[in-house]
């Protein structure tokens, strides 16, 4: 049956799986940036099909200089291939153009996992979110292997990674779904989290539960002031 949870996590994943396959083949564009203290929050404009915003690590750059006013030229090396960038920094914004030159070795390394059919498009969005042949071999080993290229995408926005998954695993929840997993990922239902909920009264909550609450604000300091209004807590 479908929950209330399952259908507004879908709504998501599909809406940003839709922004994204609308992508033409995106082999140069231009680049708008706002530096952070150790990230850069990069927006890429592909043609007319619109943004792509994501932060990225200051350390994944190579050459970056976001001083005001010098023309610059870095790159971003990724197993998938390797971005090109030039532009400038002016008043804490960056603007320029970009390349995206596709590494070959990466698509025969993904053909041996059984990924065939990625096309230019689905090659560079990998590589923007830095997905690797090493993180897609050990999630088989996990027991999720032949995801579909939404699937794969899905574990690349939203980092579901193998420590990941171990980390549920050893809290008690296993043999998950990649949709529950990526519900994981999207509402923050960490380990630290499950060990609060559980601290606050609630040794047995389910995932469904653990996202609901994550959903609706729902922490275990609102349990706690819950339960000493209505004097006293609950188990379940």
């Amino acid at each position: 049956m479908t929950t209330p949870r399952t259908t507004y996590t879908l709504l998501i994943s599909a809406l940003l799986l839709w922004t994204f396959s609308a992508l033409a083949a995106p082999r140069s564009g231009t680049w708008t940036a706002t530096p952070r203290e150790d990230s850069l929050q990069m927006n890429f404009r592909v043609h007319e099909h619109g943004n792509m915003g994501l932060g990225i690590p200051r350390a994944s750059f190579q050459g970056l200089n976001t001083e005001d006013g010098a023309d610059t030229k870095f790159q971003l090396v990724r197993e998938a291939g390797t971005l090109r960038f030039e532009g400038r920094f002016a008043n804490g914004e960056g603007a320029g153009h970009y390349t995206f030159e596709p590494n070959a070795a990466y698509l025969e390394e993904m053909r041996k996992l059984g990924y065939t059919n990625i096309t230019p498009d689905e090659h560079f969005q990998l590589a923007i979110f830095d997905l690797g042949p090493a993180r897609v071999k050990a999630l088989a080993e996990l027991g999720y292997a032949k995801m579909s290229h939404d699937e794969l995408l899905q574990v690349a926005i939203f980092q579901v990674t193998p420590e990941h998954i171990r980390a549920l695993k050893a809290a008690g929840y296993d043999k998950l779904t990649m949709d529950d997993l990526v519900a994981t990922r999207i509402h923050g239902v960490t380990p630290k989290f499950v060990q609060e909920i559980r601290e606050a009264g609630y040794p047995n909550v389910t995932l469904e539960q653990l996202v609901d609450m994550r959903i609706h604000g729902i922490d275990g300091n609102y349990i706690r002031a819950l339960s000493k209004n209505k004097g006293g807590g609950r188990k379940e």
